[in-house]
């Protein structure tokens, strides 16, 4: 048994080992992932950052309280002069004092600056949640992509190793045919290169397979070595119209939404920094006492005093040099670009649908084609080996029949998960990617 073949008895093994392995389903595979995908993961965390920066503690609309407290103490030797000359001398005199207080400050107006700004965050993380769905759905298309092509090279390596079982059969047959004088050694020779070609192929075929298994495991986040087969089966959603498609992506898909939630952020903006032309309206508060004990030079051993203070402040900046007005002038600029982007995204989303829909359907055409050729090459292959081994017809007659077989079925296998990914693709430009059923 030479080397090529003990290397593809190895790989048959493997192969049909394979049957107990793990069954990775389409809908295990999108559960994993957004559980486990760190892309996925670390959108999800960006959006608890700014669920909590949309927090009623992050919106200016609470007061601020602060409390402060101290003690000091001194130790002093002093000598007074009075003008008649007489000294007076108070040597290691002490004092004490000790002070606390609580305050309260709480603006009661900024021109509505806080509540528009408080808005702005609450937008800002419905913005998060969006572009955590722009991860979300190009992640799932990562892995769908990667999904498919493991299914497309387990359907392959299958077809390799029938048509290298097939190759195995034609060397029996010519190496049986040798022995009884009935071909040369050409036939057997010829059959030898055939079948370690086919399995090279296999090899080739299986070690693909294998780094796309590895490539799947990194992306839905679990150890890179999990061996597992997946389904091979497709249905396809055929009943795709333009109309129905165009409507549907303008009012759900994401770079659209994602446009339309930034031009209300930037009308917040507005209202932000034309807030700044009002006055501002603020409390203070404050309650307090001190206390302190003095020595011998003042005329009270003791003092103390408690207290409630509370005041209100207006501060009103009539002319700051005109920055305010360039702010919102600004503002408003950023708001014309944002329409502007609009309508480019409007035009690029009807392109994009409409190429999208198109690549389906060229797809789906191809789809139908390849698969009245495998037939084809099938009957072809059929009629062929009948004639070979009625001696009707050559060893490179039956060779080109098989290879054009395995050809056709590996362009089936090709379109197939060509037209599924240009369906996700679809679904997803349209905004209904995350609503499908994998």
């Amino acid at each position: 048994m030479n080397y090529i073949n003990k290397i593809v008895i190895i790989f048959l093994l493997c192969f049909t080992s394979s049957f107990a392995q793990e069954k990775l389903t389409k809908e295990d595979a999108v559960k994993l992932a957004l559980e486990n995908n760190y892309g996925i993961l670390i959108a999800k965390n960006n959006v608890k950052i700014a669920e909590n920066n949309s927090n009623l503690n992050n919106s200016g609309y609470l007061p601020r309280i602060t409390a402060n407290a101290g003690a000091n103490y001194n130790l002093n030797d002093t000598e007074n002069t009075l003008q008649n000359g007489t000294i007076s001398e108070n040597n290691g005199a002490e004092s004490k004092s000790y002070n606390a207080s609580i305050g309260l400050n709480y603006t009661l107006f900024d021109g509505l600056g806080r509540s528009y700004n408080y808005k702005k965050l609450k937008e800002i993380h419905n913005l998060s949640k969006l572009e955590a769905q722009t991860v979300i759905e190009n992640s799932l298309l990562q892995i769908f992509s990667i999904y498919y092509n493991v299914a497309q090279l387990t359907e392959d390596s299958r077809n390799i190793s029938e048509s290298l079982n097939v190759s195995k059969q034609r060397l029996l047959r010519a190496n049986y045919g040798f022995e009884y004088g009935q071909n040369t050694k050409l036939q057997v020779l010829n059959a030898e290169v055939d079948v370690n070609n086919d399995s090279i192929r296999y090899i080739n075929t299986r070690r693909l397979l294998a780094n796309s298994k590895r490539d799947l495991n990194l992306a839905l986040a679990r150890n890179v070595y999990t061996d597992f087969s997946v389904e091979t089966n497709i249905e396809f959603n055929l009943d795709f119209d333009l109309n129905t498609l165009l409507e549907k992506a303008k009012n759900y898909n994401i770079e659209i939404q994602k446009v339309n939630k930034n031009l209300e952020l930037s009308e917040f903006d507005i209202k932000i920094n034309k807030s700044t032309l009002l006055p501002t309206l603020n409390l203070n508060s404050s309650y307090g006492f001190n206390k302190f004990d003095n020595d011998a030079s003042f005329n009270y051993a003791t003092q103390f005093s408690q207290g409630l203070n509370a005041g209100l402040s207006l501060n009103w900046n009539l002319f700051d040099g005109g920055a305010s007005k360039t702010r919102i002038q600004n503002a408003k600029i950023y708001e014309d670009n944002l329409k502007v982007q609009k309508e480019k995204v409007l035009n690029e989303l009807e392109r994009n649908v409409a190429n999208a829909l198109e690549v389906y359907n060229n797809s789906l055409f191809i789809l139908n084609a390849e698969e009245k050729n495998v037939e084809t090459n099938k009957n072809n292959f059929s009629r062929t080996e009948e004639k070979f081994k009625l001696g009707q017809a050559t060893s490179i007659e039956f060779r080109q029949a098989q290879i054009n077989l395995l050809n056709a079925q590996s362009n089936l296998n090709a379109a197939k998960y060509d037209a599924k990914n240009a369906e996700l693709i679809l679904l997803q430009i349209s905004g209904e990617l995350l609503n499908t059923s994998f």
